[in-house]
């Protein structure tokens, strides 16, 4: 029996690629092979792919207070497979423009929370679907003063209608626990929050 575990597969070949549907977002047909772990080039398959802007995802967070802002809006995905699909989530923006990730972050805070950001501490980066989307999130923990955050914000001409809310950080971490915050960067953002929590406190404070 070979031992292929080493083995790291590299070579992919696009035999075809057809945009099948054109709007904000695009979708596209892809036929390609790629290389097997076993070694050599598999049969061709066909994939469709949901083109995406990258993301960019911030979770404010008050060192001092040891508080996170976090804000709810209307999330059509939600629609039918939850009883509320108003979900609890970070602030976000897409990068639809010739702009750095950063300046995303900061944009959105004003936006979406009516936040400052004095400093920003990268996370991490993922796919959030890569079987289906090409989508990558770029995810930060974004510092600032929790203190009179809140109300309403957003965009009009966006449609967007946002509810901002303090949460002390034990509570949005209990949140998670039960199920009430179920969005993947959210959780993300929160779990990375808990693991390095005494440093960034120790680096902010």
């Amino acid at each position: 029996m070979t031992d292929n575990s080493s083995t790291v597969p590299a070579a992919v070949e696009i035999v075809q690629r057809d945009t099948c549907f054109q709007g904000f977002y695009r979708l596209d047909r892809v036929r390609l092979r790629h290389e097997l772990f076993a070694g050599g080039m598999g049969r061709e398959i066909s994939r469709e792919l949901f083109v995406r802007h990258d993301a960019v995802c911030v979770l404010p967070y008050d060192p001092q207070r040891d508080e996170v802002v976090l804000i709810e809006q209307f999330r059509v995905g939600a629609l039918g497979k939850t009883a509320n699909p108003w979900l609890v989530e970070l602030v976000a923006g897409l990068i639809d423009k010739d702009e750095q990730p950063e300046e995303v972050a900061h944009r959105e805070a004003q936006e979406e929370a009516g936040l400052t950001f004095s400093a920003l501490w990268p996370m991490t980066r993922y796919f959030p679907s890569p079987g289906g989307s090409d989508e990558l999130v770029h995810l930060y923990l974004g510092r600032c003063s929790s203190e009179g955050a809140g109300g309403l914000h957003g965009l009009e001409e966006e449609g967007e209608d946002i509810r901002v809310r303090v949460w002390a950080f034990e509570d949005a971490l209990q949140a998670v626990r039960d199920g009430l915050i179920a969005n993947a960067a959210s959780i993300i953002a929160l779990q990375w929050l808990a693991l390095n929590r005494d440093e960034v406190r120790g680096m902010w404070s």
